[in-house]
Formats: structure tokens, sequence, C-alpha cells
């Protein structure tokens, strides 16, 4: 009985933290960078200190929201990798997907990217540290497309170094690019898409497929 009781317990706090989540979401997507915990809890119906309590702070809320967004678009990647057609096509679906994302989400984007600069938010959420979060956010983008590359290609000696230089400089390459084209838009998305596959090309076209594998 208070085995069941227990799970009982722990899935409505996590059916509950699902609900916080959504709310933050909703407010993320109102308010982009200058979303606040005050806002978030208004969302959400309950007072900042009963979010605070699932959360922590706003660092705590971050962080489950980054992780959150990050398991979508890893999935996202996944699935554009996993297209039918040649690796070409593949390599340009899942550049695609990325933008895609970044670009139907913004305010999302720029909340996880560039929240607002703690000297300018409520005294309550000073202390607020983007660079914190977002290097590990961007390392685990990078480890998750090594060892994609890693199950697929075949790179020779040191591959799975090779792979790890790859994941970490084409999430690089992606952010990068991706954060500059979402701010000024001087080309459009397809033909972001094909200039960065031509960059992405030559080492990547010669590489064989690991036998077996599902292929790249």
């Amino acid at each position: 009985m208070q085995t069941s009781q227990r799970l009982d317990q722990q899935q409505a706090a996590e059916r509950r933290r699902r609900e916080l989540l959504e709310a933050a979401d909703r407010v993320v997507l109102r308010d982009g960078p200058e979303a606040s915990m005050n806002a978030i809890a208004a969302e959400a119906g309950i007072t900042k200190p009963i979010l605070y309590r699932h959360f922590g702070d706003k660092n705590g809320l971050y962080r489950a929201l980054a992780q959150r967004h990050t398991d979508a678009l890893l999935v996202t990647l996944r699935t554009a990798l996993d297209t039918p057609g040649a690796r070409r096509e593949r390599v340009e679906a899942t550049l695609d997907a990325y933008l895609a994302a970044i670009e139907a989400r913004p305010q999302v984007y720029r909340f996880l990217m560039h929240p607002t600069e703690a000297e300018t938010a409520p005294d309550s959420e000073k202390g607020f540290d983007v660079g914190r979060h977002t290097a590990p956010l961007l390392r685990r983008l990078g480890e998750e497309l090594a060892k994609i590359i890693a199950e697929r290609l075949d790179l020779g000696p040191n591959s799975e170094e090779l792979a790890r230089v790859w994941g970490h400089g084409i999430v690089g390459m992606m952010h990068a690019a991706g954060d500059w084209w979402l701010g000024e838009r001087p080309c459009s998305r397809a033909q972001l898409v094909r200039h960065l596959a031509d960059l992405l090309w030559g080492r990547l076209a010669a590489a064989g497929d690991i036998p077996g594998g599902p292929g790249l």
C-alpha cells in the first residue's frame, strides 16, 4: 500500500511539474527573454514561492526548460538524419530541421540563448547566469551529434576523436550561423542550408558508412 501511495505521489508530482513547464513555455512564447518567475507563477495560477518549491530559482527553471527543448530538438534532428535519401539530402534535412526549430519558436530560442541581463532583471532573479547553462546545452548537442556520427561513419584512425570534433564543430557552426541568420535574415532558410551543407561537404562526402550501420 505504501509503495502504491508513493508511486501515486511521484506520478502526481511529475504531472504537476509538466503542467508548470507548459505554463512556463506559454509565458516564454509570449515574453521571450523577458519572461519572469512572477509571470510564470501567475500563468500557472500559483504563487512564486510554490514555483520556487518545484524549481528552486530561475536557474532551476531554465535547466528544466533547456532539457525539455533539447530533448525535443534531438528527436527532430535524429528523425531528419533518418529521412530516406542520399547523404547530402539527409545532411541538408538535418540543418534545415535545426533552423526550422529556432525559426518556429524564436522567443523560446532567445530565452534559452539570450535571456535578460542580470542587472535588468528583478532583484529576486539577479544572479541568473545564462553562460553557465547555454554552454552545457551546446555541449550536450555536440556530444549527441558526435555519437550519431560515430555510429554511422567510418572515419578511419582516430574515428572517435574525429566524431567528437565534427559533432561539436557542426553544432557550433549551426548555432553561430543560425543565431546570426535569425537576427538579420540575410538570405532564405533554404539558401543558408545549402551554404552550410557546401561548407561541410568535402570530408563528409568522402567518409564511408559503418558496415551494417544505418548510414549517414
